[in-house]
């Protein structure tokens, strides 16, 4: 109900965006607008002033929305109203009417872009860990305790922003991606990353052939959160119990006690812990899980106890970092933002339909609303991230010259502006015919995906 929830507040907040840039052009180009409708199907709700005003409609499905203007193509118009319709509008009249819906959606994305910079957000600063051999970061010549500060001269405080910007580095067709780092001297240097285009297939591959991994103190071996319905509740472990032996073996830091425990799935540990100042005997059986492998085929067993590590707040202070600018100092920051993941959706696009990067970068809805409920989890900003996200792909996909999509439009209206005619109702309607099945196809194929990774 969270993930629902959250996908359809997304959703709908888009979609309605996206129709009112229709509906405010129309009325601005003097259209008479009939209906004005966010999702399909029943309708749920409905206001209309009057008999001759916009009716305003909320529908059961809210998967998309409309806007329905007076069109003599779609209907018999009023003699008073043909003045008013949509088909006797000029070319510039309608390609603006048509193009405002995906440019309302970017506007958005800059907006949204606009107030996580001003609002700001805390992170992790980009610290790498052990860098591991044969990875591009170890070909490169990073080593552990490198501070990632910009990348392509961008700059990155904090670790979400630096592998996003260079794993988009990477999608976008660089072959060589320029890192900014202080070493743990103080001084700066620039690494090059080498990408190959094998290494580019999906944002997934990328990263792990990247090898990048944020650095990790190491921790006492501290019970932190214990988790309901879990191995460690049964066994007994409460929070700040420390972990002194497992089997008679000396447990010294917390990653010693996680690779312990995955090497043991379903098998009971003897264990041994220290409880307010008393040494306490306890046996733990982890639940065996399966994991996935490097290769993405084969999984194996691994052993989970759901309990986390306790981290002292003084850690989380000094590894942790607040990014913020001005509102003014923003704009330029959000419009170039929004800019380069319209290139980077559009890159990959174009990748996939000539075969050189994989399917794998499609989503679904489910996918959409996975990603809406676990950005609203994680808070306000990543929420605010992923819609604007969302919109810039709502907006280019728009864009795409494909009949039935408001490319599709522009299109005939750009062929009809150089010929000096509309291109005839039947060729419309042919292409219109080949649109909608590429549009089915492409949604069979993302719904196919989506119910891989659920069972993946």
């Amino acid at each position: 109900m969270h993930t629902l929830f959250y996908f359809i507040i997304s959703i709908g907040v888009l979609i309605s965006f996206h129709e009112f840039g229709h509906f405010w052009v129309a009325r601005r180009a003097g259209v008479k607008v009939l209906r004005f409708s966010v999702g399909f199907g029943k309708v749920l709700w409905s206001y209309r002033k009057n008999p001759e005003a916009t009716e305003y409609v909320l529908s059961a499905i809210p998967l998309g929305g409309y806007v329905k203007m007076v069109d003599e193509r779609e209907g018999e118009v009023k003699q008073e109203d043909l003045a008013f319709a949509f088909n006797r509008q000029s070319v510039l009249a309608r390609t603006a009417i048509v193009a405002a819906g995906p440019v309302f959606n970017l506007a958005l994305a800059v907006i949204l872009f606009w107030s996580v910079l001003v609002i700001g957000e805390t992170g992790i600063k980009p610290i790498l860990g052990a860098i591991a051999q044969g990875t591009l970061a170890a070909q490169a010549g990073f080593v552990e305790g490198d501070e990632i500060i910009a990348v392509n001269d961008k700059p990155t405080p904090t670790w979400t922003e630096a592998i996003s910007a260079i794993i988009a580095s990477g999608l976008d067709g660089e072959q060589e991606v320029g890192v900014k780092v202080k070493g743990l001297d103080g001084g700066n240097a620039v690494r090059t990353i080498k990408v190959a285009e094998s290494d580019v297939e999906t944002p997934d591959i990328l990263y792990e052939r990247l090898g990048f991994k944020p650095w990790s103190p190491k921790l006492k071996p501290i019970i932190g959160k214990v988790l309901p319905d879990s191995a460690a509740l049964a066994a007994g472990l409460r929070s700040n119990d420390l972990v002194i032996s497992a089997d008679g073996i000396a447990i010294k830091d917390w990653m010693q006690w996680v690779d312990y425990v995955k090497t043991h799935p379903g098998v009971a540990i003897n264990l041994l812990v220290e409880r307010d100042g008393v040494q306490v005997p306890l046996v733990i059986t982890p639940k065996s899980v399966q994991v996935a492998q490097d290769n993405q085929t084969e999984q194996k067993p691994e052993g989970k106890i759901g309990a986390s590590v306790y981290v002292p707040e003084e850690l989380i202070k000094s590894i942790s970092v607040e990014y913020s600018l001005s509102p003014l100092d923003a704009i330029p920051v959000a419009i170039q933002t929004t800019y380069h993941y319209c290139t980077t959706t559009l890159k990959v696009m174009g990748k996939m339909l000539i075969g050189r990067a994989s399917v794998q970068n499609l989503s679904g809805p489910i996918s959409i609303a996975q990603f809406a409920g676990q950005s609203a989890s994680m808070g306000f900003v990543p929420f605010i991230k992923y819609m604007a996200l969302l919109s810039v792909s709502l907006g280019v996909l728009n864009l795409v010259p494909v009949p039935v999509l408001d490319g599709g439009h522009l299109l005939f209206f750009a062929i009809e502006g150089i010929k000096g005619s509309p291109v005839s109702e039947k060729i419309q309607l042919f292409f219109q015919q080949i649109g909608i099945a590429l549009l089915v196809s492409l949604m069979v194929l993302a719904m196919v995906l989506d119910v891989q990774r659920l069972f993946h």
